[in-house]
């Protein structure tokens, strides 16, 4: 697995957003495309691709075919739920406008 720098964040894991299906103020349930993984329960994501302001987002669920799943790998899809601050910056992605990633890193151990 390979890992770039975010100040003082390894990324290791990344994911596309495709839907942004609810969110509230502090938490956001995302359909995503897993575009560098594998990615795990209570990973931290702190930044969206190309976006000057930070997020601070962590994932608290993962479901993939409708069954909660503690790890999903690079290139498959799952439904998540993120939580922290940031969700109203997330947007559904479409082919006119392109996708966002957000970019974070998977708990120790």
């Amino acid at each position: 697995m390979t890992t770039a720098d975010l100040g003082n964040h390894a990324i290791n894991a990344e994911l596309q957003i495709d839907q942004v299906q609810t969110h509230d103020a502090t938490t956001a349930t995302v359909a995503v495309h897993c575009i560098r993984g594998p990615f795990r329960l209570g990973a931290r994501f702190h930044r969206i691709l190309e976006a000057p302001e930070p997020i601070h987002l962590e994932l608290t669920r993962i479901l993939a075919y409708g069954r909660p799943i503690d790890e999903l790998e690079s290139v498959h899809t799952a439904l998540v739920t993120l939580c922290g601050t940031g969700t109203g910056n997330l947007k559904s992605g479409d082919l006119a406008s392109g996708w966002q990633v957000i970019q974070g890193s998977n708990p120790s151990g």
